[in-house]
């Protein structure tokens, strides 16, 4: 099926799926639960919930682990909506981190976001918006060189301790 042919995913019922996941987030350390529904531009769904740890550092969020799951599924169609909802009443957008994530795997996607009462405000924004200044393929692409032959590193001669200088 065609891009062109995918309907424009139903902000309310990709948010209430959000919602409904949240029940399903492992948050023993915040008792902050977010749910997290991605669709792909060939109408696929994924769903993520967010995962603590005692090591905060290894948490991962609920976008995350829903676009782990597109992956692992193999999906590479892009993303063109992605929904988070986190408890509280204001809307709960996407970290830095995820905001790249999503922008990886959908440069062009829509967020929802919202708050864990179904009647409370959305804020519905592209990612780009969210991340305006994004490092992506482009950007790395444009500052990668070519490896060096003998496997130097660029500069490495100034090294410290370095014994080939003819007596040093």
């Amino acid at each position: 099926m065609a891009t062109t042919d995918v309907p424009t995913p139903d902000a309310e019922a990709l948010l209430r799926q959000a919602r409904a996941l949240q029940t399903n987030a492992y948050a023993p350390y915040s008792g902050f639960r977010v749910g997290a529904v991605v669709v792909t531009a060939d109408g696929q769904v994924f769903e993520g919930v967010n995962v603590e740890n005692a090591s905060y550092r290894l948490t991962t969020c609920a976008e995350q682990t829903a676009l782990a799951m597109m992956a692992t599924a193999g999906v590479r169609s892009p993303v063109v909506a992605v929904a988070v909802v986190g408890d509280g009443p204001e809307p709960c957008t996407p970290c830095g981190a995820c905001r790249q994530t999503v922008a990886e795997f959908g440069p062009d996607a829509t967020v929802h976001a919202a708050g864990s009462e179904p009647d409370g405000p959305v804020l519905t924004t592209q990612i780009a918006e969210l991340l305006p200044y994004g490092f992506g393929a482009e950007r790395l692409a444009a500052g990668q060189r070519p490896a060096a032959d003998d496997g130097a590193v660029p500069g490495a001669d100034d090294a410290v301790g370095r014994t080939d200088r003819g007596g040093a």
